[in-house]
C-alpha cells in the first residue's frame, strides 16, 4: 500500500533530538503516512527510540488491522546529510516526500491533515506544496513567497523544512551531492526550470505552519555562510542566464539585501521584518 505520505528524518548521534522529532510525527491526526528513519551509524544510544516507535506501529497494526502508519528504520553509513535524504527518498514509498530534520517537529498535530486538504485542492501530475515555518532561533513565522517565479528562485525559496514535494522529483533528480550546503536549493530550481516533465510542476501554497524550525544547523555557520555564496552563485548560473542574473543581483544591491539578511536574522529585528515581508506577499 502507498501512504500519503513518507516523513524522512535522517540523523547521526542525535541524542534526544531524535524522540522529539518522531513524537510530534507520531501525533499527527492524519494517519496515512510513513516515517522513514536513516540513521548514520549512531554511537549515542538514540536509535533506541526509533525502534521502540516501530514496534509499537506494528503492534499498533496487529491489533487493529490498519497497515499505516508504519516506520523504515536505515542504519548504514552516508557521506552527508544530503547522501542520507537520497538514501531515504529512495527507500520510501509515500507519494509524497517531506523532510523534518533532526531538532525540528512539526508545528502542531494537523499539519499533515491540513496538507492533505491542500493536496486535494491543488491536483497535479506532479507539484511541490508548501507553506510557512516558525523559526525558534529568533521566535518567529518565516512566511513563504506565495508566488514562485524567476526572481523567487534566484532570491528566496521556501527552505526544504516548508515543502512537500512529489517523490517523481526526488527520484528523476536527487539533491546534488556535490553541494554541501545547497543541494535542497539546486533541486527546487530544477524542478522550476527543468522541462523533463510534459505537465510541469506546479507549486502550490497555503499560509499554515508546518514545521517548528530549530535553526542554527550546520548550513549556518559563519564558515558555512560563505560557502553558501559560493554555491548559490554556481547554481543560479547553472538555470539561468548571465543576464538574468546580472538584472536579478542589482534589484538585491538596489532594495539593500545584505541590510535585509542581518535584519532578518537578529532576534531584536526579525519579528518586525517578517512582518513587512508577510505584508507584501499578501499583496501579490
Amino acid at each position: 500500500m502507498e501512504p500519503k505520505f513518507s516523513v524522512v528524518v535522517v540523523c547521526l548521534n542525535p541524542g534526544d533530538k531524535l524522540k522529539n522529532t518522531l513524537e510530534s510525527i507520531e501525533r499527527q491526526t492524519f494517519t496515512d503516512y510513513e516515517i522513514v528513519v536513516k540513521d548514520g551509524l549512531s554511537k549515542d544510544g538514540s536509535i533506541a527510540f526509533a525502534r521502540k516507535l516501530q514496534e509499537k506501529f506494528k503492534q499498533r497494526a496487529l491489533e487493529n488491522g490498519k497497515e499505516l502508519p508504519v516506520l523504515t528504520l536505515s542504519e548504514q553509513k552516508d557521506t552527508g546529510i544530503y547522501d542520507a535524504m537520497n538514501q531515504a527518498a529512495a527507500l520510501s514509498k509515500g507519494r509524497y516526500l517531506y523532510f523534518l530534520n533532526c531538532g525540528d517537529t512539526f508545528y502542531d498535530e494537523n499539519v499533515l491533515s491540513q496538507m492533505a486538504e491542500l493536496i486535494e485542492e491543488n491536483p497535479a501530475a506532479q507539484g511541490i506544496y508548501y507553506g510557512n515555518i516558525y523559526e525558534r532561533v529568533t521566535s518567529q513565522v518565516v512566511t513563504s513567497n506565495p508566488r514562485i517565479d524567476a526572481f523567487a528562485c534566484y532570491r528566496n525559496v521556501p527552505c526544504h523544512q516548508a515543502c512537500f514535494y512529489d517523490r517523481k522529483l526526488l527520484a528523476a533528480h536527487p539533491f546534488d551531492t556535490r553541494y554541501q550546503v545547497r543541494a535542497d536549493y539546486e533541486q527546487f530550481l530544477w524542478c522550476f526550470f527543468q522541462d523533463h516533465f510534459k505537465e510541469g510542476v506546479s507549486f502550490s501554497y497555503r499560509n499554515m505552519l508546518i514545521a517548528d524550525y530549530e535553526g542554527g544547523g550546520f548550513s549556518e555557520s559563519r564558515e558555512n555562510r560563505k560557502l553558501s555564496e559560493k554555491e548559490h552563485e554556481e547554481i543560479v548560473h547553472k538555470y539561468m542566464s548571465r543576464a538574468q542574473v546580472m538584472k536579478y543581483k542589482l534589484i538585491m544591491w538596489m532594495t539593500l539585501a545584505p541590510l535585509r539578511t542581518k535584519i532578518a536574522r537578529n532576534e531584536k529585528t526579525a519579528g518586525i521584518y517578517n512582518r513587512l515581508k508577510k505584508m507584501l506577499y499578501s499583496r501579490k
